[in-house]
């Protein structure tokens, strides 16, 4: 994303939704900075209740923290499979951490942020994750078979301080093409692996979380680039596919292959 955010493909511009309290907060929160990402620690081994795979944060607020905040977690729509103790498993959603458990995850990493924003960035987090798999589904979709049940998100991981080879490949789009490309790196990176019911095949996806401009109400501006990653070659033919689409898209909207009368031009051989 860059002074056009529309310059990088595969990206979605989204804004939290009127009923979040970005939009109508005095006291807006800043923007997210590259060095940050997602502080809960996906990674760890002792990051994860083993009974139910998720994350064990704390709800006990700090002594030193401002104002209370809730402990209610929210179920996300993003589906999971937990196997039980027959074997068979039962397809649950994700649950996001509470605003007491994500301040208390910031604490830790020693990402300064004030206890009365939390709320505010809790939502913002909850938001582009659900975006972020809808994107996910549009992909699916594409290699689905008409019977299949719906992919579910086995396992995640965040990776702010990794950047991806194409947010690299946009960084130097930006510094060769400033006034066209983004020079600023993504804020975030998470990879998502996506199981398919159909066979049970496995599918990295790679998000990168980018900064862009208020929207015109004020709200910040979040873009998505969402895209399965080059580890199998249908995950090749995918990502060509979609690329291969966007630029037709963008010759057509361009009025190539249109003549003046409104009929097709015919290339000369």
């Amino acid at each position: 994303m860059g002074q056009s955010v529309s310059s990088q493909p595969s990206a979605t511009t989204s804004s939290p939704p009127s009923s979040c309290p970005m939009h109508n907060s005095p006291n807006t929160p800043p923007a997210a900075k590259s060095s940050g990402g997602c502080p809960i620690d996906h990674s760890s081994p002792n990051a994860f209740n083993p009974a139910n795979q998720m994350p064990n944060l704390p709800q006990t607020p700090i002594s030193s923290q401002s104002v209370p905040l809730p402990t209610e977690r929210t179920m996300s729509s993003i589906p999971r499979v937990i196997d039980d103790e027959a074997g068979t498993g039962s397809r649950q959603t994700w649950e996001y951490p509470s605003p007491q458990q994500f301040y208390n995850a910031l604490v830790r990493k020693g990402m300064e942020t004030p206890a009365e924003h939390v709320e505010t960035v809790v939502e913002i987090h909850n938001f582009l994750n659900e975006r972020a798999w809808g994107e996910v589904l549009k992909w699916e979709k594409r290699v689905a078979q008409e019977d299949d049940d719906e992919p579910h998100l086995a396992r995640f991981k965040g990776r702010p301080g990794e950047m991806s080879p194409k947010a690299r490949f946009w960084m130097l789009a930006g510094w060769l093409l400033p006034s066209r490309f983004n020079t600023e790196p993504p804020f975030d990176r998470h990879d998502w692996i996506v199981r398919r019911p159909r066979d049970g095949t496995e599918v990295r996806y790679v998000i990168d979380y980018y900064s862009a401009p208020p929207t015109t109400d004020g709200a910040p501006g979040f873009a998505l680039d969402v895209r399965p990653a080059l580890d199998s070659f249908e995950s090749i033919q995918q990502r060509m596919g979609v690329g291969m689409d966007a630029v037709w898209e963008e010759l057509r909207e361009k009025g190539w292959g249109k003549s003046d009368r409104g009929g097709t031009q015919q290339a000369m051989s």
